[in-house]
C-alpha cells in the first residue's frame, strides 16, 4: 500500500463497506476500550450478537458506560455485558483497572484498544504528559502491557490465539516525527513538549499519535509471545464525536467532509470486528497486520522503511523504560513476556 493519495482515500471512502462477518464467541471474553459511544459501542454491539461468555466495556464515565450497556441489552438482548471504569488520562486509573481485571476476569480472548482524543490545544494530564499523547498512545500501551499475562495464560490454557486490535487510522501516513526527536534520550519526552498549539496542530498531533499506534503494533509483534496476535486497524473516516473539541472553523470543515465521504460509526466498526476476528485460520497473517477496508495492507512508507523500523525500536524501548517507572508491575511483565 504505502502512502495513499488524497484522491485514492476519497475513492475508498465512497466504496461500499463489506458486510459484517459473524463468528461464534461462545466461552470467550471480549474487552472493548472506549465502548460507550461511536466505533467502540458499535463494535461492542456486534460482539454481543456473537454470544461471548463476557463482554466487557471499558469506559471513563460510569453514567455513559451504564447507558451503553443498557442500549446493547435493548438492541441485541445480550445480558452479559459489563462495565469497567478506566480513564486513560490517568496512569493510576489504568493500573487500578488492570489490578481489578487481573483479579476478576478469568481469561481474555479479544482486546480492542479503541479510545482516543483529538484536543485542539495543549493540555497536560495529572501525570505531566501531553493529553493526546498519553490518552492515544502511552496509556493504551500500559494497559496492553498489564494485560499481557492474562492474554498469554489464556492462550496456554485454552489452546487459542488471543488477538489484540489497536485502533489506528489511515491518517498515520500524515504523522511526522520532528527531526529533533530522533536520537533523544527520551523520544516520548521530546514529543510531549509544551509547544504552543494552533488549531492545525491538533490534527498533526492526532496523526502523530496514530503513527505511534501503528509503530507500536509492529514492536509488540516483534517482541511478544507468538501465541498472541497484535494488529492495528484503520476504520476509515467516520462520523465521530472525536472532533467535537475542534475549533469552530475546523469543525465546520470536517463536518462538510463528513457529509460527503464519511462512513457511519457502524460501518467503521465492521473494520474493528474484522481485525479482531477474521482470518482465524491464518493467524500468522494477522500478526503485526495493518488492516483497512477488511484487508491486510502495507502501512505508510515511513513505517515500513529503515528509518521507521529504527525509530520504532527506539520508541518501544523508551516507552517500556518510562512505563517501568510508572508501574512497578511492568518490569516483571517485560522480563517474562517480552523478548
Amino acid at each position: 500500500m504505502g502512502n495513499r493519495s488524497i484522491p485514492s482515500l476519497f475513492k475508498e471512502q465512497l466504496g461500499k463497506v463489506p458486510p459484517l462477518e459473524k463468528y461464534d464467541l461462545t466461552g470467550k471474553v471480549v474487552l472493548v476500550v472506549g465502548a460507550n459511544t461511536g466505533l467502540g459501542w458499535e463494535a461492542a454491539r456486534h460482539f454481543a450478537t456473537m454470544n461471548p461468555a463476557r463482554l466487557l466495556l471499558a469506559c471513563r464515565s460510569k453514567e455513559r458506560g451504564t447507558a451503553a450497556i443498557e442500549r446493547i441489552k435493548e438492541v441485541t438482548g445480550f445480558e452479559r455485558a459489563e462495565l469497567l471504569l478506566v480513564d486513560l488520562s490517568s496512569f493510576d486509573s489504568v493500573k487500578a483497572f488492570a489490578d481489578r481485571f487481573e483479579q476478576e476476569v478469568e481469561r481474555l480472548d479479544i482486546l480492542v484498544n479503541n479510545a482516543a482524543v483529538s484536543l485542539p490545544r495543549y493540555e497536560d494530564t495529572e501525570d505531566g504528559w501531553e493529553q493526546n499523547l498519553q490518552v492515544n498512545y502511552i496509556s493504551p500501551t500500559l494497559l496492553l502491557l498489564r494485560l499481557l499475562p492474562k492474554l498469554v495464560k489464556t492462550a496456554e490454557a485454552f489452546k487459542t490465539t488471543p488477538r489484540v486490535t489497536i485502533v489506528a487510522s489511515g491518517m498515520h501516513q500524515f504523522g511526522e516525527i520532528p527531526k529533533g526527536v530522533f536520537g533523544q534520550s527520551s523520544v516520548l519526552s521530546a514529543l510531549s513538549g509544551k509547544e504552543k498549539y494552533t488549531p492545525l496542530d491538533a490534527n498533526a498531533r492526532y496523526c502523530l499519535t496514530k503513527l505511534l499506534n501503528v509503530l507500536s503494533t509492529l514492536s509488540f509483534n516483534d517482541h511478544v509471545s507468538p501465541s498472541i496476535a497484535v494488529n492495528s486497524v484503520d476504520p476509515g473516516f467516520c462520523y465521530s464525536e472525536l472532533r467535537r473539541d475542534l475549533p469552530f472553523g475546523i469543525r465546520m470543515v470536517t463536518q462538510f467532509f463528513e457529509k460527503i465521504v464519511a462512513r457511519t460509526a457502524e460501518e467503521g466498526s465492521r473494520q474493528l470486528v474484522w481485525a479482531a476476528l477474521a482470518k482465524s485460520s491464518e493467524e500468522e497473517l494477522m500478526k503485526g497486520a495493518y488492516v483497512t477496508s477488511m484487508e491486510v495492507r502495507e502501512p505508510s512508507d515511513f513505517v515500513v522503511g529503515k528509518k521507521g523500523k529504527d525509530f520504532r525500536e527506539e520508541l518501544f524501548t523508551d516507552t517500556l523504560n518510562i512505563l517501568s517507572a510508572v508501574d512497578p508491575k511492568v518490569k516483571p511483565i517485560r522480563d517474562q513476556y517480552l523478548h
